[in-house]
Formats: C-alpha cells, sequence, structure tokens
C-alpha cells in the first residue's frame, strides 16, 4: 500500500523542482526589470515593495500551477511557465502607464501604487492560469 502510494514520488519531485526553478527565475527576471530594488526595500522594511512582489509572485505561479497540472511534460510546462513570465513583464509595464513614476512611489513606501501592481499581476495570472486549458 504505501509502495503504490509512494509510485508517483519520483513525478512530484521532478514537478516540484521544475516550479521551484521557474519560480526562481521568475524572481530574477521580474526584480531585473523593475528599477526598483524590491529585496533591498524589503530587507528595509519596505511593505509596499513587499506586497508588489508578492502579489506579483502570485500572479506567475497561479499560470505555473495551472501548467504543471495540465501539461503533457516538463518541456511543456516550461514553456508554459515562461509564457507566464513574459505576461507577468507585460503586465508590469502597462499598470505604469495610468501610474506615472509607479517604481518610484513603491520605493517610497506608497501603498496604493504597489497593491496597484500587485493586484494587476495577480489579476492576470488567474486569467493566465484560466486560459491554460489545453
Amino acid at each position: 500500500m504505501i509502495l503504490q502510494s509512494l509510485a508517483g514520488l519520483p513525478a512530484f519531485l521532478v514537478y516540484f523542482c521544475t516550479g521551484l526553478i521557474a519560480i526562481v527565475a521568475y524572481l530574477f527576471v521580474y526584480t531585473r526589470i523593475t528599477p526598483h530594488n524590491e529585496f533591498q526595500l524589503i530587507r528595509d522594511n519596505d511593505p509596499a515593495a513587499a506586497i508588489a512582489l508578492g502579489l506579483s509572485l502570485l500572479g506567475f505561479v497561479a499560470p505555473l500551477v495551472s501548467a504543471i497540472a495540465h501539461s503533457a511534460n516538463v518541456v511543456d510546462c516550461l514553456i508554459w511557465a515562461a509564457i507566464a513570465l513574459v505576461v507577468q513583464v507585460i503586465v508590469f509595464y502597462l499598470v505604469r502607464v495610468p501610474v506615472p513614476n509607479l517604481s518610484g512611489r513603491i520605493a517610497a513606501g506608497e501603498l496604493a501604487p504597489a497593491i496597484w501592481l500587485g493586484l494587476s499581476s495577480l489579476a492576470a495570472g488567474l486569467l493566465n492560469a484560466a486560459c491554460m486549458i489545453y
């Protein structure tokens, strides 16, 4: 019975590690395209940066979860993870249009711009995840 339950462990480990690698890649790319330094701001106790980055991460992870659940294989999963990353980058640039100096305002600790960016990222990620039904 236990061995039967553990039969899926190798696939679990492959997809879990793939997910972790995709998350690290996302954080690396996303924090490089934003003009503000999220991790330094978070270390400096800036809640605006934590909110914006945290919700953005959820906006990436939602489609990643969908990709893991629906992909035919790991390569397919990685392709959809890359698409999810591109969507989040596009969202970052789009939400800056109606909010001038978005990054500067987040770096200054303003919550409204951070919430706008974070929830826009989450909304796009949820929409992205829902569209990954193939």
